[in-house]
């Protein structure tokens, strides 16, 4: 049976002519603007046809693909990439895999102690409770959301194992001084860097700095493969140790389709366990499944060959914004970035000031909804008033006080790479607009 192929150049062609059809102009006041969106092209959906026609559709080339792309964006300071089906996923190996008995005393047990923020996305949180570890929640700053180091640094005990903080929106912590604090007392720093694809601190690529790193391909982010993330490291063993938890917590590494990459599938010896039992089935660890599809990878394979641009639309959009809405200093805690930053900025958050009484963010959020501007809040908001964590065990160090803030008054719009300077123009305007009639 001959197997069907089809030219990459005829699908692209074919697949540019119905991504066409999908386009129409902007109509101020009818075109949604929403505050994320993939930018899907011929390139990608070419790809993906490929995967489909191949008859591989579990992880494959375009995975190793997509693998290495990833590794030469972050210039080759992290060693190894392991794929998984979102960044959720990610962080939930990234602080599964710290429980590990390879690691000793510095393995983290159940009620140990994990440091975060409290403003945040659930998933940075919940890989922690999931393991039977406790989170610290820490407060953060108005205007750039990011944690003051030296709370990471009181808030450590006996207990502490690691810490897990998401730059957010874009916007970096002081990841460099983070690195420093972890080292000092030997603890773990993973960077959730689902948010901030592409934002540099001192020149240096966030994602970088922790023992692990994070991403997302969620469709909101900076590039996407539909669902999908992964967790990177320089570890060799950190990295074994990942992809064991990745899948099914077997102890053979092979990938799909091979067999006996280590030479000993059949002459290993396990306590209880038959003499020579077969390699590929034996499990040292309690782990998931949380693989990939080569169609995810093929997805962000093509995306990655966009993501400079993509970055610089972000920050070209960012910089229009607040161009336009500084105006409005009286009203909004407006961004600004970390000390010797460069955010790839997921969106543009604004925090109402706690003093005005103009009006509420509920109703400027629902302006802007009527006027066709999507918004966002900051996620969680302060997750310990999420019911989700009404029964969890965790700690707080410090006060909450600008995390009750932003629960009530942060919410951001779109700076994502489909959002054009007309829509940007649209948006101050609608903004100029409210600010007007309620003042």
């Amino acid at each position: 049976m001959s197997e069907y192929r089809i030219g990459h150049d005829d699908i692209i062609r074919a697949s540019q002519h119905l991504i066409s059809g999908t386009h129409t102009p902007f109509v101020p006041g009818e075109t949604y603007i929403s505050p994320h969106g993939a930018i899907i092209d011929g390139d990608d959906v070419a790809n993906m046809v490929n995967v489909s026609l191949s008859r591989w559709y579990t992880e494959g080339r375009y995975a190793k693909e997509f693998s290495i792309s990833l590794r030469n964006f972050f210039k080759n300071q992290i060693r190894s990439v392991t794929l998984c089906n979102s960044g959720s996923s990610a962080n939930l190996l990234a602080l599964t895999t710290i429980t590990a008995d390879e690691f000793g005393s510095r393995a983290a047990k159940k009620g140990d102690e994990i440091i975060t923020t409290a403003v945040g996305f659930p998933t940075t949180v919940n890989g922690i409770i999931q393991n039977g570890l406790v989170p610290v929640f820490l407060d953060v700053d108005l205007s750039t959301y990011v944690p003051n180091p030296d709370d990471i640094e009181e808030a450590i005990s006996e207990r502490t194992r690691g810490v897990i903080i998401a730059h957010p929106l874009g916007n970096p912590y002081e990841v460099d001084k983070v690195r420093e604090i972890c080292d000092e007392y030997k603890i773990w720093l993973i960077e959730d860097t689902c948010d901030a694809l592409g934002s540099t601190l001192h020149g240096r690529l966030v994602g970088t700095w922790g023992d692990m790193s994070t991403i997302s391909f969620y469709p909101a982010h900076h590039i996407t493969m539909g669902e999908g993330g992964c967790v990177m490291t320089s570890s060799p063993m950190v990295d074994k140790v990942i992809r064991s938890f990745r899948d099914w917590g077997r102890d053979c590494w092979c990938l799909p389709g091979d067999s006996n990459t280590c030479g000993k599938r059949f002459c290993q010896s396990w306590r209880g366990m038959p003499e020579g039992y077969d390699h590929k089935y034996t499990f040292s660890r309690i782990g998931y499944n949380l693989k990939i599809t080569d169609m995810q990878a093929a997805l962000g394979a093509s995306q990655i060959k966009k993501l400079p641009d993509f970055i610089e639309t972000r920050k070209r959009n960012f910089k229009l914004l607040y161009n336009g809405l500084k105006q409005f200093d009286k009203y909004f805690i407006l961004p600004e970035e970390t000390e010797g930053s460069e955010p790839a900025w997921f969106g543009f958050p604004l925090t109402i000031k706690a003093y005005t009484t103009e009006f509420t963010r509920n109703e400027i959020v629902e302006f802007l909804e009527s006027k066709k501007i999507g918004t966002r809040l900051l996620f969680g908001g302060n997750l310990i008033h999420q019911p989700a964590y009404k029964d969890v065990e965790y700690r707080v160090h410090g006060e909450l006080y600008n995390s009750d803030i932003i629960m009530k008054n942060c919410f951001w719009v779109g700076v994502h790479p489909g959002i054009t300077e007309e829509m940007i123009d649209y948006m101050i305007k609608s903004f100029v607009e409210f600010i007007e009639s309620k003042t």
